[in-house]
């Protein structure tokens, strides 16, 4: 299927939904505050940035949302890599990974209140938790994942030692394995956000609870989409970013 035709189609399945869902709102067979129509969306937000709320909350949660994603995807790389190239770290921290990987982001909460207090900190710590899984993993598959002959040829070509080895060798053939997992992190690190901001913390995650207190289902649907376009807008920019990194695979 050519990529005209494919956009066409998403296209037409969203318009398609919204018009669904705008007809469903407006039969009056759910209540208005249950389901807000779609409709009601742009005059949500064109009140909500004449007061400054709507940047305010973008620029609040976009703070912690860039320091927790960037810490914990320098860490989840570099730990995994580790990992990956020395057997001996592999087994110590086996068991430890193990134990901590099943317990959810949201579990921290209570430590990151009492480590950072109710502010952006914790906001950070519980993303860069999230995202460092994801980057662990991503990094420890894809640097196993480098062909063994490719080492053994820079052996013979003179690059035995860790450094030339690391970054001529093993990093450029675990790239795409690397960069699945940060743009994988994007993703994820925004559901984490709104989950660190529901117990108080500014940002688009606590104006949703605010807004669902008094019944404002508009606004609630108004940050939800707000906060898809982020991350449609990251993701979109990695894309491209991603694509130069490994032009050299075409």
């Amino acid at each position: 299927m050519k990529i005209q035709h494919s956009l066409a189609l998403s296209a037409l399945g969203v318009v398609a939904f919204l018009l669904g869902w705008e007809a469903v709102a407006q039969s009056g067979i759910v209540p208005a505050r249950l389901i807000p129509s779609p409709s009601a969306v742009p005059a949500a937000f064109l009140a909500e940035f004449q007061r400054g709320i709507w940047q305010e909350m973008v620029l609040a949660s976009l703070s912690h949302y860039l320091v927790g994603l960037s810490l914990g995807a320098f860490l989840g790389v570099s730990f995994g890599t580790a990992a990956a190239l020395w057997p001996i770290w592999d087994a110590f921290q086996a068991w430890v990974v193990r134990m901590l990987r099943p317990i959810p982001a949201i579990a921290w909460i209570p430590f990151a209140i009492i480590w950072f207090g109710v502010s952006e900190g914790a906001a950070s710590f519980l993303i860069a938790l999230t995202v460092f899984w994801i980057n662990y993993y991503a990094s420890y598959s894809a640097v196993r994942g480098v062909d063994k002959d490719l080492i053994e040829l820079g052996h013979a070509f003179g690059q035995g030692g860790l450094i030339p080895r690391l970054f001529k060798i093993i990093l450029p053939g675990a790239l795409p394995g690397i960069l699945a997992g940060l743009r994988a992190g994007l993703g994820q690190g925004w559901m984490t956000v709104v989950a660190a901001e529901l117990f108080g913390i500014s940002g688009l995650g606590m104006r949703m609870m605010e807004a669902s207190g008094l019944l404002a289902t508009h606004i609630v649907v108004l940050y939800m989409v707000t906060i898809a376009l982020l991350y449609g807008v990251s993701d979109f920019l990695f894309m491209q970013v991603q694509s130069r990194v490994l032009s050299w695979q075409r």
